[in-house]
């Protein structure tokens, strides 16, 4: 692969039924240009708990996705409440996901924990009350 691919996905609020549409996508497209699978894996696992957090915790967003010849980079905007404590966020098993999301079997607590453990860089650039960025790099 010689040149970069940029792939874009808007991620609606609220919406489990598309939940983890764009990281599938991603892993599919990833899979298709020869990328190794232990890199498809990390970028698919990363992104999904990353689309995962903007469907529970913000008011959409959107996603974009960088692949070059020796990074892929995922940027993760959203319009959501941002978040109040970046330490605590990043513990396992923390979540301020709600009875109803737990209910349907997210919100576990372990979103941005795994999305740093299988990432090589991750950056967090939030906002209370505007949003949050998250920049995800793995290298190739």
């Amino acid at each position: 692969m010689d040149d970069k691919i940029t792939l874009k996905y808007n991620v609606s609020p609220d919406d489990f039924t598309r939940a983890g549409e764009a990281s599938s996508n991603v892993k599919s497209k990833l899979k298709q240009i020869g990328v190794p699978p232990e890199i498809v894996r990390k970028a698919a696992i990363a992104m999904y708990e990353g689309e995962i957090n903007m469907v529970i915790h913000a008011q959409g967003g959107e996603i974009t996705v960088t692949i070059a010849p020796d990074a892929i980079t995922m940027i993760l905007a959203d319009r959501g409440p941002g978040i109040p404590d970046i330490d605590k966020a990043m513990q396992a098993g923390y979540s301020t996901a709600p009875d109803n999301i737990r209910n349907l079997g997210f919100g576990a607590g372990m979103g941005l924990p795994n999305m740093k453990k299988y990432s090589d860089e991750m950056t967090i650039d939030t906002r209370l009350g505007i949003g949050t960025t998250v920049t995800m790099v793995i290298h190739m």
